[in-house]
């Protein structure tokens, strides 16, 4: 059993992440800015603030893995969260020393390829929101390899992500963008959960990005 914190579990990815591992027997806190606001009902629940890095060190001292599920999806406000995110992140663990739990990380899939120098965010006719979102996780991305003194993991989801139902079947990849049988590139909330906790249980991806995607 590992100890878990989870920013940003009142979002659709961070709650799935804590449904999971709870699931799992895992001891799983829920860390977010309003606990009276958090309707989880799984974990335990403290307040913290992922721009904060003193918060990020006070609620990662003591875990094992610390995940970050702040992922922008709220528009291009949240968009310009990302990066600094990220860096009050790795400043907050290195606080921690050797101490620090290991960080695994909700990234974006608009920085995967599609085709050798091709990335998905360089599809004609995507919204102007969406850039910034997809462009805000590709330089959260640049940061993180710049990073060698804290265990990091990227996790990039489809093309698609959304509500769907828990199969536990997903294939993983790297640096492409990855589609189902159908040619469709998607992963459910709960499957991409699935490939969260089973990194933490069984990590094989520290210190790069790697993404997920339905079978």
């Amino acid at each position: 059993m590992a100890s878990i914190a989870v920013i940003g579990a009142n979002g659709s990815i961070g709650s799935a992440v804590v449904t999971e591992a709870a699931a799992r027997g895992h001891d799983v806190t829920a860390v977010v800015r309003d606990p009276a606001r958090y309707r989880g009902g799984t974990a335990s629940v403290e307040r913290g603030d992922v721009l904060d890095p003193a918060d990020v060190a006070r609620v990662a001292r003591g875990r094992d893995v610390l995940v970050s599920a702040v992922g922008g999806g709220d528009g291009p406000g949240h968009a310009a969260l990302i990066e600094p995110a990220a860096r009050s992140l790795v400043e907050g663990l290195r606080a921690l020393g050797d101490a620090a739990p290991r960080l695994v990380v909700v990234g974006g899939a608009g920085s995967l390829e599609t085709a050798p120098g091709v990335r998905v965010w360089d599809a004609p006719g995507l919204p102007e929101p969406i850039l910034q979102i997809m462009h805000a996780h590709g330089a959260a991305l640049d940061y993180f390899r710049t990073v060698s003194d804290v265990r990091w993991t990227v996790l990039s989801p489809s093309a698609e992500i959304g509500p769907g139902e828990r199969t536990g079947r997903y294939r993983t990849g790297l640096e492409q963008l990855l589609s189902d049988a159908g040619g469709r590139s998607r992963i459910s909330v709960p499957d991409y959960a699935v490939a969260l906790v089973d990194e933490i249980e069984q990590p094989e991806h520290i210190g790069e990005r790697f993404t997920c995607c339905a079978t």
